[in-house]
């Protein structure tokens, strides 16, 4: 027995793909791991689906700014028993990011609860945005500092503004 999803937005090419490797293979062919990514002042998080993953299955490993998370769903089933439908993905799961030079690998923390796995990466001190005070002296004269360089600039109008710099982190 087979049930198919129908899904009329998806990639037919890559479902009649995945249903012949599935066909010539004899064997399930495991779903990539669902995840989510947003970035906050701090840095990234990352949020896999892992439902019925053991925690000590899962790898989390660093190496030249790509982070590798392995994970591993053993059937319930045994082997012999006659499975009538097996829908869950099962086998070894590989997900890759690259990361970029913010992210700071040393630091990298992992928890993992309700089937999902949460990753912090943490930005390196040096990418966060920081703000950059600027001070008005008297005369129309602004004068800006960035990292020990003095910049003056002369004002447009005769009243001082106070206004900032923000950095971006990539």
């Amino acid at each position: 027995m087979s049930v198919l999803r129908f899904d009329p937005f998806g990639d037919p090419f890559r479902q009649m793909d995945r249903l012949t490797n599935q066909l010539l293979s004899g064997t399930r062919t495991p779903m990539g791991m669902p995840m989510d990514v947003w970035q906050t002042d701090d840095g990234f998080h990352v949020c896999l689906d892992l439902p019925g993953v053991d925690p000590d299955s899962v790898d989390i490993t660093t190496e030249r700014n790509v982070l590798t998370i392995t994970a591993e769903r053993r059937p319930e089933y045994q082997q012999g028993e006659n499975v009538v439908i097996a829908e869950r993905p099962q086998g070894t799961f590989t997900r890759q990011l690259q990361l970029g030079d913010t992210v700071d690998s040393e630091n990298i923390q992992a928890s993992y609860g309700d089937g999902v796995l949460h990753l912090t990466l943490p930005m390196t001190r040096a990418a966060q945005p920081r703000r950059v005070q600027v001070r008005t002296e008297g005369g129309g004269q602004r004068q800006v500092t960035v990292e020990g360089e003095t910049e003056e600039s002369s004002s447009t109008s005769g009243t001082a503004t106070d206004s900032g710099t923000q950095g971006v982190g990539t």
